[in-house]
């Protein structure tokens, strides 16, 4: 099965490198290019793609506010966002996570993990660059205090905060699967009950909540 992706990236030598190597991968196919946000939207919203990916800077409509529109908090039939960017924005990834985004890339990622943070996305996956979660964690460390995050409806089990940090670490669920001698369908059953407890919608919002109670791997943080 074909993985639709849509790309949105200002600069046009970077939106078709982006494709050429997307188109270049098996089962993954370009269907739509914009130029800004606005249009990012427009095309997502009329070829339902399976992901979208999505340059931070661009003019207009900026790629947090068009992850916002596809992804966020209210959208009914929410579509999947992998935002890609350079290391000078890291400041804006927490709030690219927070507006709906199910990845997180650098621009200087390779093929490989482009193609991975794509089919991630597209499986319901998320995954963020290794370089990124570090530079976030330790971001996290010497910021100031967050608000209270919402407690879960019942406790965790144990096993539950095992997958919950594999989770913000970035994980995928093979990798949790294969880290914690499980099997898939058990890392999915997990995923599934702390969505429920945590009242997320998504696995990246559930390492959100994990970074706001520090229980990502790497936080020192306080956060009441």
């Amino acid at each position: 099965m074909t993985i639709r992706v849509v790309v949105a990236d200002d600069q046009e030598i970077v939106r078709t490198g982006l494709t050429m190597i997307l188109n270049a991968q098996q089962g993954i196919t370009v269907v739509g290019e914009a130029a800004n946000g606005q249009r990012a939207v427009e095309l997502a919203r009329r070829l339902r793609p399976d992901v979208c990916l999505f340059d931070i800077r661009m003019p207009g409509v900026d790629g947090i506010e068009a992850t916002r529109a596809l992804a966020g908090p209210g959208v009914e039939d929410p579509l999947a966002v992998v935002v890609i960017t350079t290391f000078d924005l890291d400041e804006y990834v927490y709030a690219a996570l927070r507006a709906g985004a199910r990845g997180f890339l650098l621009k200087d990622a390779g093929p490989a993990l482009l193609a991975q943070a794509v089919r991630a996305a597209a499986d319901g996956e998320a995954l963020i660059a290794p370089a990124v979660t570090a530079r976030l964690l330790r971001a996290f460390a010497g910021a100031g205090p967050l608000p209270k995050p919402r407690q879960p409806v019942e406790p965790l089990t144990d096993r539950e905060e095992q997958v919950l940090a594999k989770v913000a670490a970035g994980r995928t669920n093979g990798e949790i699967a294969a880290e914690l001698y499980i099997t898939l369908s058990t890392v999915k059953t997990h995923i599934t009950s702390l969505m429920a407890k945590l009242g997320v919608r998504n696995r990246v919002e559930i390492a959100m909540w994990a970074y706001e109670t520090d229980r990502a791997p790497g936080t020192t943080r306080g956060s009441s």
